[in-house]
């Protein structure tokens, strides 16, 4: 067969047919492939080289893989690549090559495809699993918020098990022995217990529904006016004083003018410190609450000696449902004062701090601003 019926028939091929060196110069172009890549014939043999006419991505899959296979295999199949047309474009195609002889000569045969179709198909893939993949992340994230609500739901059947069963006990049981005929002085102090007994478990209920307001509403209510910051912490510092009599409880006040609050957080404020102050502190030693008024604004701060807070414990302590000592002691249950006296705290525009060491005690400190709320 002559040379220009050899050439009639390879560019009457419908596909891509190319021969070149073994460095990629082209030594011969079928008219298929030469639509392609929109370059005649004359433009490609002798002065360009087929991997100048890929694109970034497999002129470096040419020189790693393609030539290295190449040259140990003599053959490589099924090679997806992407052509750039003279005009800017790209024509994805499916190539095979195979190193074969024109007289003594080396030489490459290459036969390629277009693969639009494939490479539709193929990018259609990738998508899908990209998305299989945004759908697997937003299965797991409802997942751990599902598991985070059961845990928070755990917790708050914990907190009510645990804390609310002593005091509705107490109550059963001074009730129980109310309905007997005992002396006037045993009912009374009967009664008391019951008064008692009830006053905490009402504080307990009252935390709870404050959880869950700050949890689920978005912060704790309050109502800001003017108050006596002073006269509020001595008032409170009196009624704990009575709450605690075991407990040497005093009240120091700095500075003076306005300052504004709800005054009956900041008590309940006063309060879970100092109930805090009690249960870990030492017990023979000073409680100290500390009102004060300056050109910053107004602090409350209840100091007590007695054993450091742990400080792996200090990012978590103002957490619902933790307690200031390390676990396993026997101090060691669910709590809510730390974490209310920070809502109540946030809700006034303040902030809450501890500093906590064996020689200087530990200090909790509530700043209020006025009520502006923070930036969330």
């Amino acid at each position: 067969m002559s040379q220009d019926a050899v050439r009639d028939v390879l560019d009457a091929a419908p596909c891509g047919l190319m021969r070149t060196t073994p460095d990629g110069t082209f030594l011969r172009a079928n008219r298929m492939f030469c639509r392609w890549v929109g370059h005649d014939e004359a433009a490609l043999v002798g002065k360009l080289k087929f991997q100048n006419l890929l694109s970034v991505g497999g002129r470096i899959f040419h020189q790693t893989h393609w030539a290295p296979l190449l040259a140990m295999q003599g053959s490589i199949s099924e090679v997806k690549l992407e052509l750039l047309h003279v005009n800017g474009s790209t024509v994805p195609i499916v190539i095979n090559a195979m190193v074969a002889r024109d007289g003594d000569a080396r030489v490459h045969d290459l036969a390629a495809y277009v693969a639009r179709d494939r490479d539709m198909y193929e990018r259609e893939l990738i998508a899908s699993r990209k998305r299989l993949e945004e759908l697997v992340a937003e299965t797991q994230r409802l997942h751990d918020e599902a598991r985070g609500r059961a845990s928070y739901a755990e917790q708050m059947v914990g907190i009510v098990s645990h804390d609310l069963r002593n005091p509705i006990s107490t109550i059963q049981t001074a009730a129980a022995m109310l309905r007997r005929d005992v002396a006037a002085a045993g009912k009374e102090r009967m009664v008391e217990r019951i008064a008692r007994a009830s006053e905490r478990a009402n504080r307990l209920i009252g935390d709870l529904l404050d959880l869950t307001q700050a949890r689920l509403g978005g912060g704790i209510a309050v109502k800001i006016e003017p108050i006596d910051l002073h006269t509020l912490a001595a008032e409170a510092v009196e009624e704990l004083a009575l709450a605690h009599p075991g407990r040497k409880i005093r009240h120091v006040s700095n500075g003076c003018g306005e300052c504004r609050g709800d005054a009956s957080r900041l008590e309940q404020v006063i309060g879970n410190l100092v109930g805090n102050a009690v249960s870990y502190g030492q017990a023979d030693a000073e409680i100290t609450v500390t009102s004060s008024i300056d050109a910053d604004g107004c602090s409350i701060a209840v100091h007590n000696f007695g054993p450091a807070i742990p400080a792996e414990l200090l990012p978590s302590l103002f957490e619902p449902m933790t307690r200031g000592e390390a676990s396993g002691t026997s101090k060691r249950s669910v709590g809510l004062g730390l974490f209310i006296v920070k809502q109540v705290s946030r809700a006034h525009g303040g902030t809450t701090e501890v500093q906590s060491s064996p020689a200087s005690g530990t200090t909790f400190r509530v700043t209020l601003r006025g009520g502006e709320l923070p930036p969330r």
